[in-house]
């Protein structure tokens, strides 16, 4: 059998070198808010958010406004540089809104773009045009295969267990598959709640984490104290995976689906992908069915961000050095 032989790596956006931790706090719908993407990048990691948080073009252009106003401000008064922030983007052609908010991201310049359901050339093209960096989200090879094509600078692996729109694959088998015909930057997605997790994502081939389900039980987001609550409570058997909410395979923590009275029989129901109505009939339902991943078994507290990074930090380089023991250990 004839071996399948793996791509060379390039370099690394310049950006992660400068970051306190290779972390990218994910985008999640209805949880992540200006407030929680400045307190990320002024702690040294990528903050994000989905354009969709808000409900019109115009309000995402003000929290545009106002998160590069407070990591000026930042900069300005303590003379370090903030991490950079991203925007997920859905490119759906039932999306009616990305056209308008690609603009906008264009005209602010966002840093980082984020791309969900749809690899596409003229998006990529435009955020290039001023020097942003596209990552797209993934869970199967031919996604990356097809968001190579379109030119993308990054993919988001999203491994079994992660929260929101998550995939099937082991996560050690994701990497090691689309490392050996892309050779651009890997971020990867999938239970990831500690400094030990990120450490293990990068000893997997990965040159970033993304965490979501963390990020959720912090003060600055805009998760009720329900939903936090539910989260600690919560086992990895707890999450739900269907697509029975918006079309999309996701995982929803099981006691949330129960309490909206989601039966076992509507879980089999196939649901149209419908991103016009996700600003209206869907934000509603995720106000009260609530996603997480099963990294919700590890998180049984909720942090301010900068007190949340500093803990995953010590977790990381503990874990770190722990490794170069092994070396030692067994003479390698």
């Amino acid at each position: 059998m004839s071996s399948k032989p793996s791509v060379k790596s390039v370099a690394s956006p310049s950006f992660i070198k400068d970051l306190s931790l290779p972390a990218i706090a994910a985008p999640m719908f209805l949880i992540s808010c200006p407030k929680l993407v400045v307190e990320c990048c002024k702690a040294g990691i990528v903050g994000t958010f989905p354009a969709l948080n808000q409900r019109t073009s115009e309000g995402f252009e003000a929290w545009l406004v106002e998160i590069k106003s407070e990591l000026q401000k930042f900069e300005k008064e303590t003379g370090r540089k903030p991490a950079p922030f991203g925007v997920n983007l859905i490119v759906h052609n039932t999306n009616p809104r990305v056209e308008a908010d690609l603009k906008l991201c264009v005209k602010h310049q966002v840093p980082l773009i984020i791309t969900s359901l749809g690899a596409v050339s003229e998006v990529v093209d435009a955020i290039h045009s001023y020097g942003g960096l596209v990552f797209h989200d993934i869970i199967k090879k031919r996604h990356a295969e097809k968001a190579q094509e379109a030119g993308v600078d990054g993919l988001i692996l999203v491994a079994a267990g992660a929260g929101g729109h998550a995939g099937t694959t082991n996560p050690m088998t994701l990497v090691a598959e689309i490392k050996r015909f892309f050779n651009k930057t890997i971020i990867l997605a999938g239970c990831i709640s500690t400094g030990r997790d990120i450490a293990s994502a990068l000893q997997m081939g990965a040159d970033l984490a993304y965490l979501g389900t963390r990020f959720i039980n912090t003060e600055e987001s805009k998760a009720t104290d329900a939903y936090r609550k539910m989260i600690i409570d919560a086992g990895a058997g707890d999450v739900v995976y269907t697509a029975a909410i918006s079309g999309v395979h996701a995982n929803f923590l099981g006691a949330s689906l129960q309490a909206a009275g989601i039966t076992a029989e509507d879980l089999k129901k196939d649901t149209k992908i419908d991103f016009g109505k996700e600003l209206d009939t869907e934000a509603k339902a995720w106000k009260t069915i609530w996603s997480a991943g099963q990294g919700s078994a590890l998180i049984d507290d909720t942090l301010p961000v900068a007190e949340l990074v500093e803990r995953l930090k010590s977790e990381f380089k503990t874990s770190i050095e722990e490794q170069a023991k092994l070396l030692e250990k067994f003479k390698v």
